[in-house]
């Protein structure tokens, strides 16, 4: 029994942690956005209205994964941290985009644009 959640434990930190360390540089399903994507504005940063808008969006698409706090599940990783709070704001944006299939996130691409750039928005907010 124990062996089983050991091996459940680690199959589940190989899937979510998605931390590799390659040389020196960390990867992480962030920084696989490509660098020309991963260097786009948001053009509602800083934007209250945008921050509101994004809220609403966030708990209409994103919670039932992500948590009503943003804490994270056991389905999805917490987006309340300094990964996703130092993250270019294109990579997220990416990342919304394509989904990440392999660990088991969606493509937002259904969404209009404005709406997913304000779902960063207020993720930078957290």
């Amino acid at each position: 029994m124990l062996r089983r959640y050991g091996l459940l434990a680690f199959s589940l930190a190989a899937s979510w942690g998605s931390l590799l360390l390659v040389g020196a540089t960390r990867r992480t399903p962030l920084t696989e956005a490509p660098t020309r994507e991963a260097a786009r504005g948001n053009p509602y940063a800083g934007q209250r209205t945008a921050v509101q808008a994004g809220a609403k969006l966030y708990h209409r698409e994103c919670e039932a994964c992500h948590g009503a706090q943003a804490a994270g599940t056991r389905r999805a990783p917490a987006l309340v941290s300094p990964a996703v709070r130092n993250a270019p704001p294109g990579a997220l944006f990416w990342v919304l985009r394509n989904g990440l299939l392999r660990h088991g996130m969606p493509s937002f691409a259904h969404l209009p644009e404005a709406q997913r750039w304000q779902i960063i928005t207020y993720l930078k907010t957290l």
